[in-house]
């Protein structure tokens, strides 16, 4: 690959200490001329101005309790909106395809750096654009088409890239699927081991978008040796709890470790991958040029401040009050009647049945929905169908959490919840008087 001009830390220091003498006005900061304008934006493009208002309402009006998301800090929106946006960068830092690339080489080398130094990794890639697409490059790098794959079956839990035939991991490989317990909800580990015997995977996946529990990696990275098969930690999820030392590191274990940066990370909608030094260049180059072409560094960069982030004393405490903040509200809407899955939750998820207050669960997120609390549906476990499974309602504390509500809020939520789906009037208004109390991006001073 062509190589650019490399740079270092001293020209970092250089361009800090210039950007904050060029312009500085008396009372202090000025912001550099490329800041976003939101001002110009309205007068250029109040069409697209009013969408960005709508939604900033929309988030800040309501109870966002959808489980990938979050609210990002202002620093990871300032990296995104930043001439980054402007950069073309094929390639990897000081082995780029395009000029120009050595400023950029550094937010790159900054985010790898903070990646492997948060999680303990021998390898970090930041380039993916989502958990998708690192997904889809882990399997590229491992796999070739019509390889079977171990992964959990969709109506348990899994993910459209652990086999559903509408993306490309239903279409190129041959799945098998383990799934949980209908009584417990929990994952049988002998019957995932039974399975593996059985299909004799070329990998096996571990993850969920739906599981509250933990997951014991050491019992995944067992059956995958006994069989031979490369272990895939899928922890979109988990991976915040993670960095905060509030959840089982998938790092020692896996071969592969494909997570997404934002979620209870808190960073820019994006992807990463972690590996052993051994597999480093196969996913890198199934990263580039195999799966994608130019990566974001924008996005990049602003992983680098959340990676920061998230090696704080702050984000860990952040990250115990998520944990604390899922488990009041799991209890609350035992409480209030929505049986909850497992009967808790160890992480930011909990999925809940809304069948006994009398709603199935797509009327149930359409009456939240009215109330303005916005979650999410899927698959639980459900002896008495024929099928084990049913749909119920599946959320997240991460964001109500980023907003500063603790778990007394947590309760008054779970409450909330359950008056939406009773249909009480008062519920939409109550929300809205919670939530005013608590907004994302409170105003500076």
């Amino acid at each position: 690959m062509p190589a650019t001009t490399t740079s270092s830390r001293s020209d970092i220091t250089a361009a800090r200490r210039e950007a904050a003498g060029a312009g500085a006005g008396p009372g202090g900061y000025t912001p550099p001329a490329w800041t976003p304008d939101f001002a110009g934006l309205l007068e250029q493009d109040p069409e697209i101005a009013g969408v960005l208002l709508a939604e900033a309402a929309r988030q800040g009006d309501g109870l966002q309790l959808v489980a990938a998301e979050n609210f990002a800090s202002r620093a990871v929106l300032a990296a995104l909106g930043s001439p980054l946006a402007n950069k073309y960068a094929e390639g990897y830092p000081g082995a780029r395809h395009h000029g120009g690339c050595e400023v950029v080489d550094l937010a790159e080398r900054l985010a790898v750096e903070r990646a492997k130094a948060l999680f303990g990794a021998e390898h970090a890639n930041v380039q993916p654009h989502s958990g998708s697409s690192a997904v889809l490059a882990a399997y590229a790098a491992l796999l070739r088409p019509g390889d079977t794959v171990l992964a959990m079956a969709l109506p348990h839990g899994g993910h459209l890239t652990h086999g559903s035939p509408a993306n490309f991991s239903g279409r190129w490989f041959d799945f098998a699927g383990y799934g949980v317990d209908p009584h417990t909800g929990l994952l049988d580990y002998d019957e995932v081991r039974a399975l593996a015997r059985r299909h004799r995977p070329k990998a096996i996946v571990c993850g969920s978008i739906c599981y509250p529990r933990h997951l014991d990696y050491a019992v995944f990275r067992e059956i995958a040796d006994e069989v031979g098969a490369y272990l895939v930690a899928d922890a979109a999820h988990p991976i915040g709890l993670v960095a905060a030392g509030l959840a089982p590191s998938p790092v020692p274990y896996a071969d592969v470790v494909c997570a997404t940066t934002h979620k209870v990370l808190r960073g820019p909608r994006g992807g990463m991958i972690l590996c052993g030094a051994e597999l480093a260049e196969r996913i890198d180059r199934a990263v580039f040029p195999f799966t994608q072409g130019g990566a974001q560094m924008n996005a990049v960069a602003a992983k680098a401040v959340a990676f920061g982030e998230a090696a704080t004393d702050a984000f860990a405490a952040y990250a115990r009050q998520v944990v604390a903040n899922a488990r009041a509200l799991a209890g609350s809407l035992a409480e209030e009647g929505l049986p909850v899955t497992t009967g808790g939750t160890d992480t930011h998820l909990i999925t809940a049945d809304p069948a006994p207050l009398g709603a199935d669960a797509r009327t149930a997120r359409g009456r939240c929905a009215a109330a303005g609390i916005v979650l999410d549906t899927c698959a639980l476990p459900c002896p008495e169908d024929p099928s084990g499974r049913r749909p119920g309602l599946r959320m997240g504390a991460a964001a109500l959490t980023t907003q500063g509500m603790g778990e007394d809020e947590a309760v008054r939520v779970g409450a909330l919840i359950a008056a939406a789906v009773r249909e009480d009037p008062g519920a939409r208004a109550a929300t809205v008087a919670l939530v005013r109390r608590f907004p994302p991006y409170p105003h500076p001073g």
